[in-house]
């Protein structure tokens, strides 16, 4: 199965479209999901200048967006 996010995506892009995801992005520790640099900035390359770790961070949030499908 394919899933709705992936790391290449904006951090902002995925909020505007599922605004429930902003909750995961808080709770691994990435608060700027509404800072200029979220709108270019990938969810791989926020999670990493922040020392989260991408994969797990993607997972969390296709959960919640597969929930809401």
């Amino acid at each position: 199965m394919s899933h709705a996010v992936n790391k290449n995506m904006s951090i902002a892009e995925v909020v505007m479209k599922w605004p429930e995801t902003a909750g995961a992005f808080m709770e691994a520790g990435l608060h700027c999901y509404g800072c200029a640099a979220a709108r270019f900035e990938t969810i791989e390359q926020g999670a990493l200048a922040h020392g989260i770790d991408p994969d797990k961070l993607i997972e969390a949030i296709n959960e919640i967006v597969e929930e809401k499908a």
